[in-house]
């Protein structure tokens, strides 16, 4: 665990080393200020809650996690560093693991820096604040799921727009898999499918957090969920190093 720490720690630090952290704390806290208090209609609503940010909060890791990983073992290819960086005394398990945690540390930084939300809106009223830390819970399992898929993706090719695209189809259809008109769809088409694809429904799960529900069976899916694609992760990384 300490080696797999520290390449989280060195991947962490490797993220504010560059503009690419600023740029996306900055990107993400300014949509999701846009969208909470405009098009959430946060002032119309006359409710002192956080609802209307977090029912944006998938959307925009949706199109912003995907940049983080792009990177994450593309870039490592594409450099020529992923063998020097594997034939450390590490396993590809910790290694991946390592990349994982950086991200997610990142994303958690990001999250907790929308605080002032907080402040706002036990200002303006008096909010359910256990309802808001489980939504936040949320939001972090939320942004490891993506993340975990994001970087799965990034160990499929060297090229990291490809690498983004398709973190972002992938993410999007376990986003939509309990949307109404694709349930009908595939209610008509392919039954069983369309009460599978629900199960899948990652929107789904973080609603109940949204609620103030923290169920055992949320849990468990977020945590298959993640060491599937970290799994998918090194098994990737294993059979590409060497292209």
């Amino acid at each position: 665990m300490t080696k797999t720490l520290v390449i989280a720690s060195r991947e962490l630090r490797a993220y504010f080393a560059t503009p690419v952290a600023t740029v996306f704390i900055v990107i993400f806290l300014v949509l999701q200020g846009a969208l909470t208090f405009n098009l959430g209609q946060f002032f119309d609503r006359g409710q002192a809650d956080l609802n209307p940010f977090f029912t944006f909060v998938p959307w925009v890791f949706l199109l912003l996690i995907p940049a983080i990983t792009m990177r994450l073992w593309a870039e490592e290819r594409r450099l020529g560093t992923i063998e020097l960086l594997l034939t450390l005394p590490i396993t590809q398990g910790e290694a991946v693991l390592g990349k994982f945690l950086a991200a997610w540390a990142f994303c958690a930084i990001a999250l907790v820096l929308t605080f002032p939300f907080v402040i706002v809106v036990n200002i303006l009223g008096s909010p359910d604040n256990g309802v808001i830390a489980s939504g936040y819970v949320g939001c972090l399992l939320v942004a490891g799921a993506f993340l975990s898929v994001g970087a799965a993706m990034s160990a499929v090719t060297r090229n990291q727009v490809i690498a983004f695209v398709l973190a972002v189809a992938i993410c999007f259809v376990f986003a939509v898999a309990s949307n109404p008109i694709v349930n009908d769809f595939l209610a008509h088409n392919v039954p069983v499918l369309g009460d599978f694809t629900r199960r899948l429904a990652v929107i789904d799960r973080f609603t109940d957090f949204t609620r103030g529900i923290i169920a055992l069976r949320d849990l468990i899916y977020f945590a298959t969920f993640i060491g599937f694609f970290l799994f998918l992760n090194t098994v990737l990384v294993d059979q590409r190093k060497a292209d």
